[in-house]
C-alpha cells in the first residue's frame, strides 16, 4: 500500500470500519439492565394489549365469580397501576392506583387508558442503567427505580395470568398461546 496508515484514505476507512464493528456491541449494550427490563415489559404489555383488543365490549363485564374484578376492571387496574409504578420509577408524583379502574367503564375508554399507560411507561423503561439505580420510595420501602420497574412487570404478569383464565372461560385463545409468526 502506498503512504502511511494515517494518510492512506483506504486504510483510514478500514480503521473506522474495524473500530465501528468492534464498538457496536458496547454501544448496543450501553444499558443492558434497562434493555432487559424494557424487553420484559414490552412482552407482557403486548399480550395484555392484544387481550384487551380481543375481548368484546360485552365480555368486559365478564366476572368469573362474584368476588373478583370484571375483565374491564382488571384492564383498568393494570392501566392505573402501571402508571403508578412508572411514575415512581421516574421520580414523579404517582396518580392514584385505582383512578382508571374507578372511572373508565367502556372498552374504548379502558383500551385508551391502557395505551396511555403503556406509552407513559415506555419513557420509564428508557432510563439509563445509572438512572435506574437511583433509590425511590415504593410502598414505604426504599428500592431502586429498576426494582420498581421489575415490580411493574411482575404485577402485569400476575394479572396477565388472570386474563388468560378470563379468555379461556370465554373460549378465546390468549395471545401468549398463539403460534408465533415464523422468523420470531
Amino acid at each position: 500500500m502506498i503512504g502511511s496508515p494515517t494518510t492512506n484514505p483506504t486504510m483510514i476507512k478500514r480503521s473506522f470500519v474495524i473500530l465501528a464493528v468492534a464498538a457496536a456491541p458496547a454501544f448496543a449494550q450501553a444499558n443492558p439492565n434497562m434493555a432487559n427490563a424494557a424487553a420484559l415489559f414490552s412482552s407482557v404489555q403486548g399480550y395484555i394489549t392484544q387481550a384487551a383488543a380481543d375481548m368484546s365490549e360485552a365480555q368486559y363485564s365478564f366476572r368469573p365469580t362474584a368476588d373478583v374484578r370484571t375483565f374491564g376492571e382488571l384492564i383498568g387496574h393494570i392501566a392505573g397501576s402501571q402508571k403508578m409504578f412508572c411514575a415512581i420509577a421516574m421520580g414523579e408524583q404517582p396518580p392514584a392506583e385505582d383512578a382508571v379502574e374507578k372511572s373508565a367503564k367502556t372498552k374504548a375508554a379502558l383500551v385508551a387508558a391502557l395505551k396511555e399507560s403503556n406509552d407513559y411507561c415506555a419513557k420509564a423503561y428508557k432510563q439509563t442503567d445509572a438512572a435506574a439505580a437511583a433509590t425511590v420510595d415504593l410502598f414505604g420501602e426504599k428500592h431502586s427505580r429498576m426494582f420498581t420497574l421489575l415490580e411493574n412487570v411482575t404485577h402485569d404478569n400476575e394479572h396477565y395470568g388472570n386474563i388468560v383464565t378470563y379468555m379461556r372461560m370465554n373460549k378465546l385463545v390468549p395471545p401468549s398461546s398463539r403460534p408465533r409468526p415464523s422468523g420470531n
